[in-house]
């Protein structure tokens, strides 16, 4: 069944501004309410309005360009018309900033839902469903309710009055705090902060390898944070990783050896940024973009670049043997290493770690030694994940 999505923006904050426009993660609560539905599968997604400020507007074109379809609409039969006869519409109320999780959990039910709050103190902002419970900002519904609660409608307040009728007609109740986190209602922006927070700790996903937990994580966590209230897509960044890489490979063919170590080091932390953002703009980097899948065959082809300069300026063929084996080592240990579970390759060979191997080794002007060294770490890196992959399978 279709499934859209039904929100609120027309209420104001403690300052006269609308609650849809406060702060969230770089880009504003609508779009983040916006981004929400999109991830829960929810088309068209419908924005409630009485006016269209330009902070407003350009919310809606920033969505637009990342392919998110989002219709203003002023007029209750407009709305109505966006829908189709039969489909379900995912409400999220005017100013609450759910959980996505709690979104996605809404979108999947086959009925009418509404996610509640327990009827406390923590909770009095919220709008009262009976003696026990509040709600949480997000329900189901569907277009035939919709229809006839606009018919009825008058003066009253759409959502309000839709939820209501909702709940008179036996809509599944929800706890909100059984999907792993609770909405929050807002009336200003420094009630945000903590939301905001927890945004931006859920978006560092796993650092598997010691290079992006150790050495790379302030870095990560400052461009992250300045980086997120830019317009910056996430994939400019894994392509600018690419094409540093690709740089750096490029300069240590050429002799360059410091300026190819200075554009690898650049590129580490690109792909782990380009995540984090693409997370707080809930829209996951594709498994199999090309880009991110081409970082580490461009990895291997600037150690071979190490190993032809270290050949003809060096010692002769044995840097070229060695780099050569490290890359298919580490291609190997790649293979074993995709049909095991995730997580225990902290010291194992990664790109990051290699380029971090790197750095002593140039300081002492010693490149030859680190092919060797990479080999050695390659070559241990595969065995261990052999080993281990034969004992899970035997």
């Amino acid at each position: 069944m279709a499934v859209g999505a039904l929100i609120g923006a027309y209420q104001e904050d403690d300052t006269g501004a609308l609650r849809a426009l406060l702060p969230l993660a770089g880009r504003t609560l609508l779009e983040y309410q916006v981004r929400c539905a999109s991830a829960a599968g929810a088309a068209p997604i419908v924005v409630i309005v009485e006016r269209v400020p330009q902070a407003l507007q350009d919310a809606f074109e920033r969505l637009r360009l990342d392919s998110i379809g989002v219709f203003p609409v002023s007029d209750i039969n407009e709305a109505i018309s966006r829908f189709e006869a039969g489909s379900s519409i995912l409400l999220i109320a005017d100013g609450v900033a759910p959980p996505v999780e709690l979104v996605m959990q809404m979108a999947d039910q086959v009925e009418p839902a509404v996610a509640i709050v327990p009827d406390d103190e923590q909770h009095e902002s919220y709008e009262r469903i009976d003696a026990g419970s509040r709600w949480a900002g997000v329900a189901m519904a569907d277009a035939r309710l919709l229809g006839s609660t606009a018919a009825m409608l008058g003066d009253w307040d759409l959502q309000s009055t839709l939820l209501r009728r909702a709940i008179q007609e036996g809509a599944l109740r929800v706890q909100a705090s059984e999907t792993g986190g609770e909405p929050l209602l807002v009336q200003s922006a420094e009630q945000l902060a903590g939301f905001q927070r927890v945004l931006i700790q859920a978006s560092r996903g796993a650092r598997t390898d010691f290079a992006s937990r150790y050495l790379l994580a302030p870095i990560e966590d400052l461009a992250t944070e300045q980086l997120m209230e830019t317009r910056v897509r996430p994939m400019w960044l894994v392509w600018a990783a690419l094409a540093l890489t690709l740089g750096g490979a490029f300069c240590f063919s050429r002799g360059w050896l410091g300026a190819g170590l200075v554009l690898l080091v650049l590129s580490t932390p690109l792909d782990q940024i380009a995540a984090r953002l693409a997370s707080l703009r809930l829209r996951p980097l594709p498994a199999k973009m090309l880009s991110r899948l081409a970082l580490w065959p461009a990895a291997g082809l600037a150690a071979l670049a190490i190993g032809l300069w270290e050949m003809r300026h060096g010692p002769g063929w044995g840097a070229l043997v060695a780099s050569g084996s490290a890359c298919a080592f580490a291609e190997a240990m790649r293979i074993e290493k995709a049909a095991m579970p995730s997580g225990g390759d902290l010291w194992l060979l990664s790109r990051r770690n290699a380029v971090a191997l790197a750095i002593p080794f140039a300081i002492a002007g010693t490149w030859t030694a680190y092919l060797l060294g990479l080999l050695g770490y390659a070559a241990i890196s595969f065995f261990i994940v052999q080993r281990v992959r034969h004992q899970i399978t035997s």
